[in-house]
């Protein structure tokens, strides 16, 4: 068991937080172990069930589940939103959805029409989605003025490279990836950023949504070559997190990893796909009107997680040569729950897991599937390895990278989950409840309480019928039991309503006005 020294102090300038269950962090000062290296891989789309220590069957993850085997397996942490910018902005502010500046996925950045992946190649101006304010504090500030080396590699998404939210303006010292969720989507992308500049790559563009050419034969595997081109974007991010770590052996560093994986479009190595064509059988090609067809999508989609699955062991290894993997905490989590589309196979595989895993069930939902993630902690050799009940949010990152860092934590949602990462399960604090709230999809608003949980759906459309559920008995949000406990709805209403803020900047995109019964 892994243990740290610290002196503990409280500063005197952290205000008291509102009744939703925010708490100061404490600021923690390192002693005799040396401060821990930090590495958190965040997939994008990946779903409770996708990984074999989670109860998947069909798609390998070897490495991933031998994090699990030596370290802890949360079965109950869940994301801050149930899609990209907002969960991403939540995670790195440690604010839920109620206080966050960025609360749903708006591109348009004030613009009337959308830009093509064209007219985004031609002008860098036109990346990007609604940036963080400046002088917003993220995970990078805090931990870049704590002493240690910065980086993001993988997805931005909380604002393009001219804009106020670019990475490097938001504490991290190295950027490589994508800035704009929608470059994401293409995997073999004719750029990346590397910091404030691009870097061109051997790919020409095509857009998501080309179709195959007129008269070639979907069952042919050769029909769809015109998609794969010479650099994969997974693999020169994975060059680039490789070279971060070598670069900062003498540490200490924090690495956020966000790969695109296993986002669509669906893109894989040819041979990877066809191990998983000779394990799961043929199936039938794929349309794709948003991104592109596939011929073997189950496959394929499989196959990008193991490809992932095979990089994280690399970095393994890695740490391991440089002698440091034994003081590096590794977390593997995912952005939001799987998505269903022509792309998706949620269904197939079970990315939900336990809980409901179809259409309006997963990303984009505040259902289980939607927010409940896979969430791993593995430190060297030095945890007892161990199941975790623990009720948390990602949003509990900033305050347990702070304790990590011994860095002065800032105002926050999040409680820090380091007492039970060393196993001091008796001196971890508690989330009074947890929150979200979506202004996508009609509205959504949800809350967590113990077992309790309450949703509202439709909110935009005037809806104020709170479902409740028991997830104790109940996980897959089956049996509606709001009329049997009117006294626990009405509790989570307050809930509800001591945690929405709008949001500073008053953009419409991320406002909702939400049927408060006391509103009546």
């Amino acid at each position: 068991m892994k243990t740290i020294t610290k002196t503990l102090f409280i500063s005197s300038t952290i205000p008291a937080l509102a009744v939703s269950g925010a708490v100061p962090c404490q600021a923690r000062h390192l002693k005799k172990a040396p401060r821990p290296n930090i590495v958190y891989i965040m997939m994008d789309d990946a779903g409770y069930g996708d990984f074999g220590c989670y109860g998947q069957k069909m798609i390998e993850t070897p490495n991933i589940d031998a994090l699990a085997a030596t370290g802890i397996r949360f079965t109950q942490m869940y994301t801050v939103a149930p899609i990209s910018s907002p969960s991403r902005c939540g995670l790195l502010t440690g604010l839920h959805s109620g206080h966050m500046q960025i609360r749903a996925n708006d591109d348009y950045m004030g613009k009337k029409t959308l830009p093509t992946h064209a007219q985004m190649l031609a002008d860098s101006t036109l990346e990007g989605q609604f940036p963080f304010a400046s002088g917003t504090v993220t995970l990078g500030t805090v931990l870049k003025n704590a002493g240690y080396a910065t980086g993001i590699i993988g997805k931005w998404g909380n604002g393009g490279p001219a804009s106020t939210g670019a990475p490097n303006k938001m504490g991290f010292d190295y950027f490589f990836g994508y800035c704009d969720q929608r470059e994401a989507h293409l995997y073999y992308p004719p750029f990346l950023w590397e910091n404030n500049k691009r870097v061109y790559l051997d790919n020409k563009l095509i857009p998501t949504g080309t179709q195959l050419d007129e008269g070639a034969d979907p069952m042919d595997i050769r029909s769809y070559d015109k998609y794969t081109q010479k650099t994969y974007s997974p693999d020169i991010m994975y060059d680039r997190v490789i070279k971060f770590v070598d670069r900062n052996t003498a540490g200490p560093f924090l690495l956020m990893w966000h790969p695109t994986i296993p986002h669509s479009a669906v893109q894989a190595p040819l041979d990877e796909v066809m191990h998983y064509v000779k394990k799961l059988g043929d199936e039938a090609p794929r349309k794709s009107a948003d991104y592109f067809p596939s011929r073997y999508p189950h496959a394929t989609y499989a196959a990008m997680i193991t490809h992932l699955d095979k990089q994280i062991g690399g970095l393994v290894s890695e740490l391991k040569r440089l002698g440091i993997y034994e003081n590096t905490v590794i977390i593997v989590t995912s952005d939001n729950g799987p998505a269903c589309n022509s792309n998706s196979p949620m269904e197939y595989f079970q990315s939900g897991g336990p809980f409901r895993c179809r259409k309006q069930w997963g990303k984009s939902s505040l259902h289980e599937g939607g927010i409940r993630m896979p969430f791993i902690v593995a430190w060297g050799s030095g945890l007892a390895p161990s199941v975790s009940n623990h009720i948390g949010m990602l949003d509990d990152m900033m305050p347990t990278f702070s304790d990590l860092s011994g860095a002065e934590c800032p105002k926050t949602d999040g409680i820090s989950i380091l007492p039970t990462i060393e196993g001091r399960t008796g001196k971890q604090k508690q989330h009074d409840f947890l929150y979200w709230e979506y202004p996508r999809n009609n509205g959504w608003v949800a809350v967590r309480w113990g077992d309790w949980k309450g949703l509202l759906k439709k909110v935009l459309k005037g809806n104020d019928k709170m479902e409740l559920y028991n997830l104790a008995t109940d996980p897959r949000e089956d049996h509606d039991v709001s009329t049997e406990h009117p006294d626990i709805v009405a509790r989570m209403w307050k809930m509800a309503e001591s945690s929405h803020v709008e949001p500073s900047n008053h953009n419409p995109f991320f406002m909702m006005d939400i049927p408060y019964p006391d509103k009546k």
